[in-house]
């Protein structure tokens, strides 16, 4: 029996979060230390916006690196222990990385802010969208792409689960593909609150300069299994991580392989640590058996239900029967 710990992408930011664990010492720690890497006060912009702010790309991924970050040192202060694996979604590759050991923090809070600051930049604001369809399944959704693009760029850029599919690409396209796709009977289709189309053929430039910034950036082999979104494998080999980051930005996630990927290495218990829970509404989908739960940390009261869970697993494999030695062995 293993634990696995997942880390939510963008999208999933919220004013005021983190805002119940204000107290505690590793989350003030780690926002103290991403702002003076980044030069302004994150947790007052987290907390008090504006908004408009907050969802700006280069400020974003900032916000939830240093999030998920604060949530994973906390949880290893109050005895959570590390996991037998990790995973990130989209952007929270980078935050699996940092909490494995292969990336240090500082460096990648400007390292983040730079690639959102490509993006923006590749893409102006108000140009791209993203949604997110649900009810159709992916082969659905392309033909929807394909037959609104109209000459402009629309695709498929994240298979997060059984018809959960989001879209990205310009933002005219992107909204009439949300139109066909409610014509078609999706169950929902709605534009998300990320101000690029991350993932998609449009952010190619952007790649292209984070990979250049990449060329010198520090890697280190990771200190548990890490299971990459873009191809659903592991990878630990430093330079194989910053190739890996290089082609991320402009690749699909493959959320649901990836999940099945961390299922497959005997994980019972899936944290998602992060603001929100959409991965673990996602987890739950994709993954059914009654022997794998599936929990989201992100304030007081989950903190303490994770925990719990973690020493009933821990339990569980202390009083399971060893199997008996062969005499041939």
């Amino acid at each position: 029996m293993s634990m696995a710990i997942v880390f939510p992408g963008q999208g999933s930011q919220t004013l005021g979060m983190l805002a119940s664990l204000a107290g505690e010492e590793p989350v003030r720690s780690t926002f103290a230390e991403a702002s003076q890497a980044l030069g302004y006060d994150l947790w007052t912009l987290v907390q008090s916006g504006p908004r408009e702010r907050l969802d700006a790309t280069e400020n974003t991924q900032p916000a939830m690196l240093t999030a998920g970050v604060a949530l994973w040192r906390l949880w290893l202060r109050r005895g959570g222990g590390a996991p037998q694996a990790v995973a990130g979604h989209s952007f929270g590759e980078f935050t699996a990385l940092v909490c494995a050991g292969a990336l240090e923090f500082a460096a990648a809070v400007d390292l983040v802010r730079f690639r959102g600051r490509v993006m923006q930049e590749a893409v102006p604001s108000g140009t791209g969208a993203m949604a997110a369809l649900l009810g159709l399944e992916a082969t659905r959704v392309e033909e929807v792409c394909r037959s609104v693009a109209a000459g402009e760029v629309v695709e498929p850029v994240n298979f997060n689960g059984p018809g959960q599919v989001v879209i990205a690409g310009e933002r005219q396209a992107v909204e009439r593909a949300v139109e066909a796709a409610k014509r078609l009977g999706a169950k929902r289709a709605v534009l998300l609150p990320v101000s690029v189309p991350a993932h998609s053929r449009l952010m190619a430039e952007a790649a292209g300069r984070f990979r250049a910034r990449l060329a010198s950036t520090v890697f280190s082999v990771p200190r548990m299994a890490y299971v990459s979104a873009v191809d659903a494998r592991p990878h630990s080999d430093p330079a194989d991580l910053r190739s890996l980051l290089g082609r991320q930005l402009a690749s699909p996630v493959r959320w649901q392989d990836t999940v099945r990927a961390l299922i497959a290495r005997h994980i019972h218990l899936l944290l998602e640590c992060g603001p929100g829970k959409v991965l673990t509404g996602l987890n739950r989908r994709i993954e059914r058996r009654a022997d794998v739960q599936c929990l989201a940390i992100e304030d007081a009261p989950s903190l303490d239900a994770a925990l719990a869970a973690a020493r009933e697993l821990e339990a569980s494999a202390a009083s399971a029967p060893v199997a008996a030695a062969s005499p041939h062995a």
